[in-house]
């Protein structure tokens, strides 16, 4: 019981600060359209431009997280996300305002791929699995309530005070973390992990669960970024306020993470993985249902399916490495980030030429990334077993 009740509070403090972190990226675009009188894509630039800061920022972070101390480095990173998040709420133009959103994109890999890789030092391997579906849950989390908060919760046009809340909110998770957070009991992991950029990229066994993060995201980025447009117009014609009350599929998420750390354990990654792939493909399909049900029920069924993904190829990843947990963690959380701007961008072009059945389309052939990544990862384990 000693050492169990320290685990979860360290879980349930990572919990949160990932959650706040979460909460300040998704603005929804719609809210931002109405505002600043510009269409999808100008739109779509405040959360795209905090993915690509965080793209840039995940190498130099996951080298840090390898080499020094996690809580200075989240503390500092968590103060200067916050600023740019007040400067965010502050912004008087859209461009002054993607500018700040991507200063927070960043820092965000301070407070994400540093912790992951705390993670992944800290926890026990039978545990690893199950932590990461749960630092999956809080992902789902902040998602939720960054799109409830600045498109429910309060009115559209008071958009910059979701801003100002969220900031509110990663401050205080900041501080509590540094505070609670307990010091690693060896700091001089430089010489414990000596692995290389390289050594951890051309692993193919890695690389190929980089791709599953990046795969799975692109199609997850393009169904929640684009599917409000298409519920805005015809035949649906729903309101913002109608449309934002769908991202409660996310709690799926919140239950599917865990869940799926534990279906990994029982039936492995790669199983894991395959059935991930066929629930979100599934998900795709029953949106092209002109029925306010049938979007429901497919959003359900995409969240269930991409955080079983993400949950599987996580604890996957970490389970298999010994040295260079942080560079390994940054390579998959910037593969991850940049399938999800290729999935906002790209999909932005299938929209464009054939509306919403170019998205799934686009989707469709993307989930054969982590399909056959699974596939393959069973086939491994049946020749080890």
């Amino acid at each position: 019981m000693a050492v169990r009740d320290p685990l979860s509070r360290l879980q349930w403090l990572v919990f949160a600060l990932v959650g706040a972190v979460f909460t300040t990226v998704y603005i929804p675009q719609p809210v931002l359209r109405q505002q600043f009188g510009v269409g999808e894509g100008a739109a779509s630039l405040t959360v795209s431009a905090v993915v690509l800061g965080i793209a840039l920022a995940n190498l130099p972070f996951g080298a840090l997280a390898d080499r020094f101390p996690i809580r200075p480095i989240l503390l500092t990173g968590g103060l200067l996300v916050t600023a740019a998040g007040l400067a965010a709420a502050l912004a008087p133009t859209l461009p002054l305002l993607v500018a700040a959103r991507f200063i927070q994109g960043l820092f965000i890999p301070s407070l994400t791929t540093c912790l992951a890789a705390y993670l992944a030092r800290v926890m026990p391997d039978e545990r690893l699995n199950v932590v990461m579906g749960a630092y999956v849950s809080a992902t789902v989390v902040g998602g939720l309530s960054g799109r409830l908060l600045g498109g429910f919760l309060l009115p559209a046009a008071h958009w910059r005070w979701a801003f100002f809340a969220a900031a509110a909110l990663l401050l205080g998770a900041t501080l509590a973390a540094y505070a609670g957070l307990p010091p690693e009991a060896d700091h001089g992991h430089a010489a414990q992990e000596p692995a290389r950029f390289r050594d951890v990229l051309f692993r193919h066994d890695l690389f190929r669960l980089y791709c599953v993060g990046g795969g799975a995201f692109f199609v997850f980025s393009s169904v929640f970024n684009y599917l409000p447009f298409y519920l805005h117009g015809a035949p649906f014609h729903w309101s913002t306020r109608a449309v934002t009350l769908l991202y409660l599929s996310y709690v799926v998420g919140v239950v599917i993470g865990p869940l799926a750390g534990r279906l990994s354990n029982r039936v492995g990654n790669g199983t894991a993985m395959v059935l991930g792939a066929l629930v979100l493909g599934a998900g795709l399909a029953v949106t092209l249902i002109p029925e306010g049900w049938a979007v429901a029920l497919a959003l359900g069924l995409v969240c269930a399916g991409f955080f079983t993904l993400h949950a599987s190829a996580a604890g996957a990843l970490n389970r298999k490495l010994s040295a260079g947990r942080g560079r390994a963690n940054a390579f998959y959380v910037l593969f991850y980030y940049l399938g999800g701007a290729a999935g906002i961008t790209l999909s932005g072009h299938a929209y464009h030429l054939a509306g919403w059945h170019g998205v799934v389309a686009l989707g469709a052939f993307a989930l054969l990334v982590p399909l056959s990544t699974g596939a393959f990862e069973m086939r491994a384990m049946r020749s080890v077993g």
